[in-house]
């Protein structure tokens, strides 16, 4: 066994409904599902300025994947630490075979507020 491990996290995965909502937005509902060995690393000073430059989001964590995830996470909640972060980038994928340890993909995720449905600005 390696020396390192992730943790669990609650990944929130979207279903589109067959509703929309007042703008004519498709309503999507949230099924979660643990998914382990989840690597949670903070992001640094640089990647939030740039990261503010590129997507006017303020990051806070890193997530990096297990080999052989095959959910979608883009735009996704996800539960960690006690809190619910969103998913703000798409996701990036490198080759599994040339990966030398237990994780290929990542995503940057912003702290999320539940009541108001609204990401921390």
């Amino acid at each position: 066994m390696g020396l390192i491990k992730g943790i669990p996290v609650v990944l929130y995965l979207q279903t589109k409904t067959d509703q929309v909502d007042g703008f004519g937005d498709p309503i999507y509902t949230e099924t979660p599902t643990t998914i382990d060995n989840v690597l949670v690393n903070p992001i640094s000073a640089e990647a939030i300025t740039s990261d503010l430059q590129l997507y006017g989001r303020r990051g806070e964590y890193e997530l990096c994947i297990p080999k052989g995830d095959q959910n979608d996470w883009t735009n996704c909640r996800v539960d960690f630490f006690g809190y619910s972060w969103r998913v703000y980038t798409p996701p990036e994928q490198w080759i599994e075979s040339m990966v030398p340890l237990s994780w290929n993909k990542k995503v940057r995720v912003e702290r999320y507020d539940k009541s108001t449905s609204q990401t921390q600005q």
